[in-house]
Order: C-alpha cells, then structure tokens, then sequence
C-alpha cells in the first residue's frame, strides 16, 4: 500500500521541557518522524517549547513553533497553518494528552484536522484505566483485581474488597505521577487523594499487590494491515513494585522459558489489536507470578515511549521513523532496513548480546528527598551498555552511571574493608527496601556470606540475576587472591576483562595503577574489540557503523580509510541535574559540522535517549 495521498501537512507535538518520567527520548522520536515524513514529501509543522532540542532547529521541521503546549496554543497553530493531521505518539504523554484534549474540545474536528497513529478511541481506551481493563477482560487477560474510583467514598469502598497493601496509579499522568503503593488506610487516603488531584480526569485505579512479580517490557509495531512484530522483550532486574524508568533493565528477556515468551508475544498482539493501535509503535508491560506463572497484563502505552528509545537503541531498529512511515500508509514489508539494506521492517530483530539500562539518580543533590524506589519515577537520567553477557554489559553500565563507582566493587566508594564496612542488619535494610544504592548492597551481601537463597527471600530478584552477580563476587576474589598484577595469569586477566572488570578495579585491588594494567594487558594481546549492532545477529552483512566493545578475538570495525580525516566526539552520558539534553545538542551539531567539512565524526556516548546515539547522527557509533 503507498503513502497517502491525501495529507499534504502533518503536525507533530513535541514533548515541552524535561522531567522526571520524559526526557530527551521524545527529542530524539520526534526528531526521527520530522525527518521520516519530510523523506517523503510532507510538510511538517512542529510545536515544542524546549529550545535545548535538535527537533527545534530551523532545519528538521517546515515550520517550527516555540510555544507552550497546551491545546489553547496549539489551537492558534492548527489555525493558522491548517494542516491535514496530526501525528500525537511521538510527544510522550504530553503530545498524546493534548492531542486529546484538541480532540474533546472540537479543535480537530472544526479545522477538519485527522489523528494519525492513534485514534481518540485507541488513546482512551488504552490510557483510562477502566476502559483498559474491561478490553484486556473482553479477550481473556488476566488482570490484578482492580476498582477504578473518582473520589473518596468510592476509594473506600473498594479497599474493603481488594485489600492491603494496594497499588494507586493516576490516569494520563507522566511516569507514575501520583501513584504510589499504600501499607495501610493512612498512606491510602494519602496517596488517593494526590492521585485524584493530579490526574486530569480525577481518576484513581486501584489495583491488587502484585509486588515481587517478575515484569517484563514487550515493543510492538503494527501496520494498517495488521502485519506486527516485536522489536525487543525487555525484563526488569528489580521485580514489581519499582517503576520500570526507576528499574535496571534488561534486554532480551533472560528468564523467560519459551513457552512464557510466547504466551506473551500473543498476549501482546492480541492486546495491541483489541485496542485498536493501528499503525505505529506501542509498549505493553506484563508481570509474572514466579511461583505459578500466572501471568497478567499491567498495562499499554499507546505510543512511542521511553522503553521504545531503549529498545531502538537496543536492537538498531529504528521505531520512531518506521512508526511515522506506518502512520501514513506504509505496511511493514514496504519499508527498508537501513541497517541491513536487505531485509525490511517487517523482519523481528535479532540480537546476539545483552543490552543493560540502569537508571540515573540524583538523590545527593536532596538530601531530604526520599530514595526508596516505588511505582512513581525518581529518576532523572539512564545508561545503557551492551556486552556479550550479563556480567559484562552490567559493569559497564554501572560505571557509565558516571558516579564514581568503576563496576559492581572496587575503587573509593566501596566500602568491603574500611571502617564504614556495612554491618550485616544494614545489607538486610538496604535490600528489603528498593533504593538507588542496593545493587552495591546485593554484592556485600554475598561478600558478609549471605546464601543466593537468603538473598531472594528479601529481595525477590530473579535467582538468574543474583547467579550472575555471586559470579562476579567470586571472580573478584579470584582477582584479589592473585595478589599482584605481576602475579595474575594470562587467563585470568583476560576473564576479568570478558565479565566487565575495568583497569580501574584491577589497579585498585593489585595495588597499582590503570596504566600499568592497561600497558600489561596489551603486551599480552588482551584488547578490546569491536563488535557490530547490526538487528539480525550477522545473519545478512550490516551497514550502519554502530558498535559496542568487548573482549574476543575477532574486530568487526572496518579499517580507517586512507587520508581521511578522523575526529572522536565524546557525549554527555546520561542525564543528570546540571548536565541535560543541551550537551547532546552540541555533541550532534559537532557531527553535522564535522561532516560539512568532509572529516569523519565518531560518537562515544552511553545514554539511549538521545539524537547523537541514533545511527545515522555521525559516521560511526
């Protein structure tokens, strides 16, 4: 099926300034679609009032308007530039929730403006809690019990039924906004009434404890055909009860049996199709009972969100682009793979690694604030790493964190052997409780001589992850019963790089410096190679210069050309208070300048929100 024809003018709403819960991921989304739809002929008109954006440069929309985004301004734009459709998914919550309220004050309907991507009936019945939960019932879902309540007396009545503890989440709220987890009738009245406060619609779901599930992330895209894929299953390493933007994530899925995993993959095609997403990207999010399987379906973004960065990022496949080619009549099959150049959207991604996020707090710049992780969003920033395992994509991350830890131990924050050594009643707090600092907390635990067993009653992490970690602790006390550096076999220091280890731990625990680690490493041919992100695991040859690094013996980088210039930019990491999108502003512009100039540009950055992290930024990833 081609493009329509029949939309000259699109509008795109950008996402406003950043907060907790949407950062510079819907930059880079809405950057992606501008690009896409002026690929193919459309006049695009964007709204955004965050000047720090690549998506608010003169050069990536037709017209661009720095205002708020509110439907009363975005009314004054639609009349003015009269455009055909409106395209909401790529915005965040703040596109999709003003896109309908444009939509129940009659704005569309009267400038004859179309929705594309997500109709006002899919937006609603995916974001009202109600709606949502009598749809997934409809097809067979199994569902936490649940009251959906709109003041006080309603919200009493249902506790009585569904019990202590409880789950409050807020409709069409940003990142968990308003939600929050009661322990008894005190934090409930609490917490419902600031639900209903900032909800938009004053609506409070109520839900039946799940917590300690395990929960899990799928991507899913769908055409006007009802051609679909899944693009990555992500599971969370912290079980329900933490907000997926607050939970270190991993992707693919790593303790899914088969038999799960497809249960779930249906379970997401049905729920997509029920709802009604008819073209473009969506996230459904699923928790599992560890101890039946008994599986249930939390809940559905229908739009490009924050795990969708991720999971573009994850597999280099783009969403954001294809989501905005399928929401103009493309199919699936239609649509190239710019990465390949052989196989088409419609191929699922394969992928040979193991990508980590892990979210970026800054609770040290509030001292007062409370750091215990529950299901409203803390976090301001992330980090992703990809490795060939588990072990090693996790250290990585931990040290792109950029917060003076250089792994899972070692180096001046740890605290294993100094006089402010956590006693063993302060381990079991720090993990019955989820916080910013329990993934260092999880290693002490195995060093004070807590079992893998004892360790998953408190904290109910999957014993998979926990297996991996007890790893690492036991490789790090092989490292330190080496002694010295001069002392360490060949076959050691080259496991130590392969599960993650950096020069930094080593020199810490050898007593001596990076350099001469590295200096050491290198004469015995222990280096990093490069390998390719390429969506399909080598399958077909890849064409999109975007790696990560490793330790094996095969480098997948192609050799410098000859009298070609060659310039390193170094990105921002992940975001943090004092240091935003800006940077990554300045870091893709760097790149566009480098390229005027005939130099080569290579990006070096760990955060997946960004514009400078997409494949096609700079010449190499």
């Amino acid at each position: 099926m081609p493009r329509r024809n029949d939309i000259k003018k699109i509008l795109i709403i950008g996402s406003g300034p950043i907060v907790i819960g949407q950062a510079c991921e819907f930059d880079y989304s809405g950057t992606q679609a501008c690009k896409a739809l002026r690929e193919e002929g459309y006049e695009v008109v964007l709204v955004n009032s965050n000047p720090a954006t690549i998506m608010t440069d003169p050069e990536t929309a037709d017209s661009t308007y720095i205002e708020p985004i509110t439907w009363q301004y975005v009314e004054k734009i639609i009349e003015k530039e009269r455009p055909c459709a409106l395209l909401p998914t790529l915005g965040g919550q703040t596109g999709l929730n003003t896109a309908m309220d444009l939509a129940r004050n009659g704005v569309l309907e009267k400038y004859n403006c179309e929705m594309i991507g997500a109709r006002e009936d899919v937006i609603k019945k995916a974001e009202e809690r109600e709606g949502f939960k009598e749809a997934m019932v409809k097809i067979g879902m199994d569902v936490p019990r649940s009251s959906v309540v709109h003041n006080m007396d309603e919200a009493n009545e249902a506790v009585k039924e569904i019990g202590l503890p409880i789950i409050i989440r807020a409709s069409f709220t940003l990142g968990g906004t308003g939600g929050g987890i009661a322990w008894n009738m005190e934090e409930f009245e609490d917490k419902v009434r600031q639900g209903l406060a900032l909800s938009p619609i004053s609506e409070v779901l109520l839900e039946e404890s799940i917590l300690g599930w395990k929960e899990y992330e799928m991507e899913v895209m769908r055409d006007c055909a009802d051609n679909a894929v899944i693009i990555c299953a992500i599971e969370n390493f912290d079980p329900m009860g933490v907000h997926t933007g607050d939970s270190i994530t991993v992707a693919p899925a790593q303790t899914l049996t088969d038999k799960e995993y497809q249960r779930m993959r249906d379970a997401t095609l049905a729920c997509m199709r029920e709802i009604g997403v008819e073209t473009g990207g969506s996230n459904v999010q699923f928790a599992i009972n560890p101890d039946n399987g008994r599986m249930v379906i939390i809940e559905m973004n229908p739009r490009v969100s924050r795990s969708s960065a991720l999971a573009s990022k994850a597999t280099g496949f783009p969403i954001a682009k294809i989501a905005a080619k399928l929401a103009v009549g493309y199919r699936l099959n239609e649509i190239a793979n710019d990465i390949t150049r052989e196989t088409l959207a419609c191929f699922e991604p394969t992928i040979d690694y193991v990508v980590t996020k892990i979210p970026r707090w800054t609770f040290e710049k509030f001292p007062e604030a409370d750091p215990t992780l529950t299901v409203q969003m803390k976090s301001v920033g992330e980090t992703m790493a990809i490795g060939r395992t588990f072990r090693e994509s996790l250290q990585k991350a931990l040290r792109g964190l950029e917060i003076g830890h250089f792994g899972l131990g070692g180096g001046k924050k740890d605290l294993w052997g100094t006089d402010r050594q956590p006693a063993r009643d302060d381990i079991m707090g720090r993990l019955s409780t989820p916080n910013d600092e329990r993934m260092f907390y999880l290693r002490y635990a195995f060093l004070s001589g807590m079992t893998l067993d004892e360790i998953h009653e408190v904290t109910d992490i999957d014993p998979w992850f926990l297996r991996n970690l007890e790893q690492l602790v036991e490789l790090e006390q092989e490292i330190k019963a080496a002694g010295r550096l001069e002392d360490a076999s060949d076959e050691l220091l080259r496991r130590a790089k392969q599960n993650g280890f950096s020069d930094a731990q080593l020199a810490f625990w050898w007593d001596t410096s990076q350099a001469e680690v590295r200096s050491t490493r290198l004469q015995k041919g222990i280096r990093a190679t490069f390998k390719q992100v390429d969506t399909c695991a080598a399958e077909f040859e890849a064409y999109t210069p975007y790696y990560y690094s490793t330790y094996e013996q095969e480098d997948e980088t192609p050799a410098k050309e000859e009298g070609k210039k060659r310039i390193m930019i170094l990105g921002g990491g992940p975001n943090r208070i004092g240091q935003g999108i800006e940077f990554d502003y300045c870091c893709c512009h760097a790149s566009f300048a480098l390229a005027e100039m005939g130099i080569e540009s290579v990006m070096v950055n760990s955060n997946p929100e960004t514009v400078s992290t997409d494949y096609d930024t700079s010449d190499k990833l």
